[in-house]
């Protein structure tokens, strides 16, 4: 079966209107809001060499701000500023998904337009304004009648610039909350589901390319002043906005949000649990691909319902603890503190998730390994690999305190490459994870722990202030609780990390609730 006659390309398809309709309604928010700003800003600005080198200055700094980076740091900052609010005037708001994505493209689309504005703008001949004011126009009569419609062709060049930036960018927002065509390309990637990564990418191609063309049909009609091609540009942004935008605005409520991280466990666990709601009746939806630092403020904030989170994640980020405790102390200590903030853990899974230092089993044999004290007095010789956030989490100063260990260089890469990395030679060692079904495929040994620095990473499941007395919900989920062990886990994360139909989350969870649910 080649690529191309795969049937997981009927499954992307049947995302496309709910992917694609968020992925228009963000972008075409992002790109009003930052032509709403320029616009004046340039108009503002033109004359004024100082504010003006400023404006385009700052511009160019937002540019140079890789575009997760940005998207991510406007949902802490929107947190804060909702729980002020909330404090001050009794108002509250989202942090989640739309409004740090339309905010954060806003920002990327504000530099073409204020540079094609700020040029169109002095590159009219000073004779046509001199006109102007003297057949008795005023500064306003001659910008509106004169010099905008001038600078619009230049204008509308910078917002066909905006435009496919703020398209392409779009697909980042997934880690925070927004729905967009990322989702196809954030799920693909940590499934090996490449049908929907290249999915995802073509129709962000084709739609930036489908504007970029209309947009450029209305600079061609400005620029002939011709209004028949001004109009059919115009017309086919409304008719692919209103293509987009209606499917999903005609859905109902969306029910229970089921929330789950960027890696294929994830996927998996939501799909399960999405599918246990369903099956008693309370509609549910998954929301997939968040970052591991929105996850929990999602979920405190009530934007999700429910989620699966890791006993050490929280206790380490969200309790900012370094002592490790025997499991049952700490998940009873977790307990405590989350039920304070309204959070409550309903239970454990049955299986832990935890970090580990991964090595080949026969390199491991070779070097005499088996624990991490082993590992340490050859590590300097050694390279490691982890995820993208492990080197900035407390497990890797803990395990660095409590062994020394001093690798000869780290590297960051996504998480299944990893393993393929490891089992071919390309590093020594990874930071991978228990309960994943690739230790077992490409032959790895995970290593001893004797000095506990990692602390224990059970699989728990967390509902919502707003879901805490709610027994109907609590009761669909509560078969899975203690049900799930960890040779389960790997065989199912095995199956989500294979290349055909039957690996995909939702194929995995019904596989998974067979083992579990009898």
């Amino acid at each position: 079966m080649s690529l191309f006659t795969d049937p997981r390309w009927g499954e992307a398809l049947s995302h496309l209107p709910d992917y694609l309709g968020n992925h228009v309604r963000v972008s075409l928010a992002a790109l009003a809001l930052g032509l709403a700003i320029s616009l004046p800003l340039a108009i503002l600005t033109r004359n004024r060499p100082a504010p003006r080198g400023i404006l385009l200055a700052l511009a160019s700094i937002v540019q140079t701000v890789p575009g997760l980076a940005l998207l991510a740091l406007f949902y802490p900052l929107l947190l804060a500023a909702a729980s002020l609010t909330l404090a001050w005037f009794g108002i509250s708001f989202s942090a989640f998904g739309f409004l740090p994505a339309m905010l954060a493209l806003a920002l990327y689309s504000m530099l073409p337009v204020l540079r094609n504005g700020i040029t169109g703008l002095n590159g009219i001949d000073p004779a046509l304004i001199e006109a102007a004011e003297g057949v008795g126009m005023t500064a306003r009569q001659s910008l509106v009648l004169v010099e905008l419609p001038l600078a619009l062709p230049v204008l509308m060049a910078g917002i066909r610039t905006a435009a496919v930036w703020v398209i392409g960018t779009a697909t980042l927002s997934t880690p925070i909350g927004q729905t967009s065509l990322g989702n196809y390309i954030f799920a693909g990637l940590q499934t090996q589901n490449w049908v929907f990564v290249l999915f995802g990418c073509l129709a962000s191609a084709l739609l930036a390319l489908a504007v970029d063309q209309l947009l450029g049909l209305i600079e061609s009609g400005l620029r002939r002043r011709s209004r028949l091609r001004t109009g059919f540009g115009a017309v086919g942004i409304a008719a692919l906005v209103a293509a987009t935008l209606v499917p999903t605005m005609g859905r109902s409520s969306q029910g229970y949000v089921v929330g789950a991280k960027t890696f294929a466990e994830q996927y998996v666990l939501s799909a399960l649990m999405r599918d246990r709601l369903q099956a008693a009746g309370l509609p549910a939806t998954a929301r997939s691909g968040l970052g591991s630092s929105v996850i929990f403020g999602a979920l405190k904030a009530g934007d999700i319902d429910l989620y699966v989170d890791y006993s050490g994640t929280l206790w380490a980020n969200q309790l900012h603890r370094t002592d490790i405790k025997p499991r049952a102390e700490l998940l009873a200590e977790l307990k405590t503190a989350l039920t304070k903030e309204n959070i409550t853990l309903l239970g454990e899974l049955g299986f832990e998730n935890a970090y580990a230092l991964v090595i080949p089993k026969k390199r491991a044999e070779a070097l005499g390994i088996r624990t991490i004290a082993d590992l340490a007095a050859h590590a300097s010789a050694l390279s490691i690999a982890g995820d993208y956030e492990f080197f900035s989490r407390p497990e890797w100063a803990a395990l660095q305190k409590a062994y020394g260990l001093q690798f000869r260089a780290q590297r960051q890469m996504q998480p299944d490459f990893m393993y393929a990395a490891v089992a071919s030679g390309e590093v020594d060692v990874i930071a991978g994870y228990t309960s994943d079904g690739l230790i077992a495929k490409y032959d790895l040994v995970v290593l001893d722990d004797p000095r506990h620095a990692i602390p224990p990473y059970d699989a728990i499941l967390l509902l919502a202030p707003k879901r805490a007395g709610n027994e109907r919900l609590q009761a669909a989920l509560r078969p899975l609780l203690g049900k799930i062990d960890i040779a389960t886990m790997r065989e199912a994360n095995l199956r989500a990390s294979g290349n055909d139909a039957n690996s995909s989350p939702d194929a995995v969870a019904k596989w998974l609730w067979g083992k579990v649910g009898g």
